[in-house]
């Protein structure tokens, strides 16, 4: 079969991008014709492995001069376009020739099924898309983190997709809601190789965090909870693997505590696996989720984690107690006593983790890439939404 997914940078870092190319690739390697699209590019090589099988595209090349972001939004508020709804996170990069790029692609696609990755590109399909084509939307976020305008139009015209894809048990409740009548349909992310990785020691006294630089991720939160673990266990490492535009901020915080020598800021690495079969405990902190990609691969390691419960996504993978701990979100005290109880009790991180492998089964792609396949062939066997 004929796929084309649409990503706004592929180019770029970030779980969305790389859990698309896991699908295209994972596609490709089934023997299926698979194109991703992406509307603009930044950077002159992608950031995660591509299958040469997959053809990549570019819509908008900005490599020789894109604006600031600031600069994207004063040019977005004169000159945006007339789909992508203000409040959308990625709304900025929509100027009225971007979005114009990314409806000319739409609307040229005639077969096949068009996977879109993010609200401002499932709107356009929903509103430009072709009618030769299935038009499947995929949700990387829980609905509740979408502002009340995005909310709106997601309401107003997701209806004409032929289905959406969400994460979690949890999103599929809500966008039901929200949408009855449009078949909604929950296939978790891939994770490939989990069968493979290296699993942790738990010898190290060491304490692990990856993901992107933003207030998402909540690792001022972390920090601040290590603080109070610190006192406890001066002798143990928090590493966070990363970059964004919080780090000055958070290296501030790490001085301000007091905790140079307990906490570091590595940076993005491309050698994440090795840094995670390196540690002891994994941490997620978030404010909020989609399906938290680095904790289950660390969970493949057989690391024990501690995650708020924050929505959506540790709660779906977790259990509290059997494959890891969660605590209350954005409870500090927790988070640090949970991270407590980890590092004083080798059996129980060992016990954990174990438990952790067995979970993460259920993410492999050999048993998430199927529903993909089955979802598509349904639609294009029937040729219209059932």
């Amino acid at each position: 079969m004929r796929i084309h997914y649409v990503l706004l940078h592929a180019y770029g870092m970030g779980g969305t991008i790389r859990t698309v190319f896991n699908q295209a690739n994972a596609m490709a390697a089934a023997g299926h014709d698979v194109e991703i699209a992406s509307v603009i590019r930044r950077r002159d090589t992608p950031q995660f492995p591509l299958d040469p099988r997959v053809a990549l595209t570019t819509l908008v090349d900005q490599r020789d001069g894109a604006p600031p972001d600031s600069t994207a939004r004063r040019v977005w508020r004169r000159l945006r376009g007339r789909i992508v709804p203000r409040g959308e996170f990625a709304a900025h990069y929509f100027t009225e020739r971007v979005e114009k790029a990314a409806i000319d692609y739409v609307s040229s696609v005639e077969d096949g099924v068009l996977v879109t990755t993010r609200p401002a590109l499932n709107l356009i399909s929903a509103r430009r898309g072709p009618g030769g084509a299935v038009r499947i939307a995929q949700e990387h976020m829980n609905l509740a983190t979408h502002p009340a305008t995005v909310r709106a139009e997601i309401a107003r015209h997701y209806g004409r997709l032929d289905a959406l894809a969400v994460l979690t048990g949890t999103d599929r409740r809500d966008y039901q809601r929200l949408l009855p009548g449009t078949p909604v349909v929950c296939i978790p992310n891939a994770v490939p190789d989990l069968g493979g990785r290296r699993p942790a020691a738990h010898e190290n006294r060491l304490v692990v965090a990856a993901g992107r630089l933003t207030a998402q991720k909540g690792f001022d939160l972390l920090i601040r909870a290590f603080a109070r673990v610190v006192e406890e266990h001066p002798d143990w490492r928090l590493r966070i693997y990363g970059s964004g535009a919080k780090k000055a901020e958070l290296r501030k915080l790490v001085t301000r505590l007091g905790l140079e020598d307990n906490v570091a800021l590595m940076g993005r690495s491309d050698h994440l696996p090795d840094h995670l079969a390196e540690a002891s405990v994994y941490a997620l902190s978030s404010r909020f989720e989609g399906l938290p990609m680095v904790m289950i691969e660390a969970m493949g390691h057989g690391l024990p984690v501690v995650a708020f419960d924050c929505p959506t996504g540790p709660g779906e993978v977790l259990t509290d107690g059997v494959d890891g701990l969660l605590v209350p979100p954005g409870d500090v005290g927790a988070l640090a006593a949970g991270i407590s109880r980890l590092i004083a009790d080798e059996g129980l991180r060992r016990r954990l983790g174990a438990a952790a492998r067995e979970t993460v089964r259920d993410y492999a792609p050999d048993a998430v890439m199927p529903l993909w396949e089955n979802l598509f062939a349904e639609f294009l066997g029937a040729g219209v939404a059932p």
